[in-house]
């Protein structure tokens, strides 16, 4: 399965996964959530209890849905009935989304997100 990987501090990157859930586990470090923040026939996968885990780093805000993702993430398509490869199109577009690195500065109310650009 052809997946688009978001870590903390780096730019996204594409690889294969076999697509068994051991193997979904293994990506994101932990228990897998699936989230569906975006129009596209697209699944944002996550560590389940990522903000829990203080040993976690904080990676990307998704205005989207109003917070932030902790931990590793990874864009994978949609299928019928399980996730599947995310195709050409798609996995540049979330490169592109995901590009810049974002770092987190807790404040007092909530994060601040500090932009670093290319």
């Amino acid at each position: 399965m052809h997946i688009l990987i978001v870590e903390p501090g780096k730019h996204p990157r594409e690889t294969d996964i076999d697509g068994s859930l051991e193997s979904l586990q293994k990506t994101v470090g932990g228990y897998i959530q699936a989230i569906y923040p975006f129009k596209e026939a697209v699944a944002l996968i996550c560590d389940d209890e990522a903000k829990l885990k203080s040993d976690t780093q904080w990676n990307r805000l998704l205005p989207e849905i109003h917070d932030v993702i902790k931990g590793t993430f990874f864009i994978a398509g949609l299928g019928k009935e399980d996730f599947t490869d995310l195709s050409a199109e798609l996995t540049e577009k979330y490169k592109q989304r995901f590009w810049n690195i974002e770092l987190f500065i807790p404040t007092p109310n909530s994060l601040m997100p500090i932009v670093i650009r290319d």
